[in-house]
């Protein structure tokens, strides 16, 4: 063994190829990769760590977990947004100001005279399946799929819903939301701060016979309630900058690779909960809007990917062009750290042989609460939801070797310039 060959240099940009050409030129992920071989990236670092400290590789290949769509009550089950909540997966305590949650709700009835707020951090909601008309003490807002409300910590509301109703929650215990940092980009570009949008002042003098008014908070995870005789909303006027606001997706200005390669999923990113450390998300909310895919030489979906970071993705309205099946509306996915995953057989063959003409990718909606804490499964989201797919991981079954070391390069194979890329069978 004494014979071993060795790269010099600590924290250094390394190339290196066990057969000639098998890093593609100039690009991470082609259409084809050299040799018939499958290329990945393994992020060691969150994508928007900074330069000096980003670390990530392209080399070879605990669960996949996959949800079909939760239940919405039934005609003769009656419940409201609160009675609807349940959560499928987190980390970190509320009691220690530290982590994230993930929720789904499903209901068909308002809340009437009950409002709700959170003790434990502010939530950022994403509606897909029906309108929320939420009251707070500082107005009225109505939210429709395809747009998000963020609501802070300790704001109390009530939801009024129109049929049944279904969406998702992401939560986090510490910190707010924010708009990511735009770097290069410049001024302008994603979601832009003038398309958010927050309630006029609006208030009822209402009382009710007896205590018969019911506030419930959320605290150190549990739910408690409480009763007054009077409307909570009499906010008459109110200033400041702490409030609940929407925002509607479809404003989102989308920033895509017009060259070659597959941009990392962080230039989507809506709104962000940082940690101490730069570059580092609590969790981001990021989107997949419809957009145009023009790249040259490339494999256009989402490459496939190990992660430093946990990811939970939901469908709002379409398809996502990474999952065609299997992944549908009002369900979800969690790719924990580290675990491997990406486009499935049936994608991986269609891009892989597509004509690489300019295509719009329309009518589609996901996103992936993406965040540095490692999230475990809730006894619900494993058991009693009864809606986590058992068969998810037969779906990269098919995936199989196209290895061939007799391969050549072609003499324009892909773009002149380098980049660094290991790829993997």
């Amino acid at each position: 063994m004494e014979d071993l060959k060795y790269h010099p240099g600590f924290g250094a940009e390394i190339s290196t190829e066990a057969l000639p050409h098998a890093l593609p030129k100039g690009q991470n992920n082609p259409q084809v990769c050299p040799y018939g071989l499958y290329c990945e990236q393994l992020s060691g670092t969150a994508f928007t760590a900074p330069r000096e400290s980003n670390k990530r590789s392209w080399p070879p290949t605990p669960n996949q977990l996959r949800w079909a769509p939760f239940d919405v009550p039934g005609e003769n089950e009656k419940t409201d947004w609160v009675d609807g909540l349940a959560t499928v997966c987190g980390a970190g305590d509320p009691k220690c100001r530290e982590g994230i949650a993930v929720h789904v709700y499903a209901c068909n009835k308002s809340m009437g005279d009950r409002c709700f707020y959170n003790s434990d951090g502010d939530f950022l909601i994403v509606p897909q399946l029906g309108a929320l008309h939420i009251v707070s003490e500082f107005g009225q807002l109505y939210v429709k799929p395809n747009e998000i409300v963020i609501i802070p910590q300790g704001i109390r509301f009530t939801v009024n819903v129109f049929g049944p109703t279904r969406g998702y929650i992401l939560e986090v215990f510490n910190g707010h939301f924010q708009l990511p940092n735009l770097g290069p980009i410049g001024a302008n570009g994603l979601a832009n701060p003038r398309d958010f949008l927050s309630p006029v002042a609006w208030y009822e003098d209402r009382e009710l016979p007896g205590n018969d008014y019911t506030v419930i908070s959320k605290f150190q995870g549990k739910l408690f309630a409480a009763k007054q005789k009077n409307s909570p909303f009499d906010v008459v006027a109110w200033h400041g900058n702490y409030y609940p606001y929407k925002y509607d997706l479809k404003n989102f200005m989308v920033i895509n690779a017009v060259a070659f390669d597959h941009a990392d999923p962080s230039i989507f990113t809506v709104l962000t909960c940082p940690t101490t450390k730069p570059g580092v998300a609590a969790a981001d909310f990021v989107i997949f809007p419809p957009r145009w895919c023009v790249q040259e030489h490339t494999f256009r979906p989402p490459y496939f990917h190990r992660n430093c970071m946990s990811e939970f993705m939901g469908l709002i309205q379409g398809v996502y062009e990474a999952k065609e099946g299997g992944f549908n509306l009002g369900g979800a996915t969690l790719h924990s750290m580290m675990t491997p995953h990406g486009p499935d057989n049936a994608v991986f063959v269609k891009a892989s042989t597509a004509e690489l003409k300019p295509v719009k990718l329309d009518g589609t909606m996901a996103f992936m609460f993406e965040s540095s804490f490692s999230m475990a499964v809730t006894e619900w989201g494993g058991r009693t939801c009864n809606k986590l797919d058992a068969e998810y991981h037969k779906c990269w079954q098919p995936l199989k070797s196209h290895f061939d070391p007799n391969w050549k390069p072609a003499p324009s194979d892909g773009p002149s310039h380098t980049s660094t890329v290991v790829s993997s069978s």
